[in-house]
């Protein structure tokens, strides 16, 4: 018998599916959430439910550019329908505040300021710069050191940039927001 990795602590979708983890498949939630969706949706559950995993596979369905291969054989990819209207059509912004959490606040607004930065740089780095034209809004976003006025509009910012670049609306997925 085969023996089949519990992926303990890891909450990458894609990482799980490729080296061949246990998974529950729950990709009927995609489903659910896009026939009961409302303009903000909040997913509460207890403490190591797969929160995490569950955005993650969120981002890698509906964003623009992924490995969609990584849902064949799952409960999905059988509304074919659903995929072809879905799958890979938005831009995605991702961000997990786990790591904002700080003993003060002008540590925990640093932390926050490296998410909001990576996470910029990761979408800027799928973009064509040619075809942008608020670059120097997007560097600033790529900017580690930007200015606190940044930071409070950054999310609202970088989806007008995404929305403009691509002409689609913008998913925007945020994890550990506790």
């Amino acid at each position: 018998m085969k023996e089949i990795n519990i992926p303990v602590g890891i909450s990458d979708f894609k990482e799980i599916c490729k080296n061949g983890y246990y998974y529950v498949d729950k990709t009927g939630l995609l489903k659910q959430l896009l026939n009961e969706h409302g303009l903000v949706n909040l997913f509460t559950r207890p403490r190591r439910f797969g929160k995490s995993l569950n955005m993650s596979m969120l981002k890698y369905f509906f964003e623009i550019g992924n490995d969609q291969s990584i849902f064949e054989d799952l409960e999905i990819s059988k509304d074919k329908e659903l995929c072809n209207q879905y799958q890979g059509k938005f831009p995605v912004i991702s961000v997990s505040l786990k790591g904002a959490k700080a003993g003060n606040y002008e540590d925990a607004k640093d932390m926050m300021k490296y998410i909001v930065a990576a996470e910029a740089r990761r979408l800027y780095d799928r973009m064509s710069e040619d075809k942008m034209n608020e670059k120097q809004q997007m560097r600033s976003l790529m900017s580690d050191d930007m200015k606190d006025t940044e930071l409070m509009t950054a999310l609202w910012i970088l989806s007008s940039i995404l929305k403009e670049y691509y002409g689609k609306k913008v998913i925007i997925l945020i994890d550990e927001y506790d």
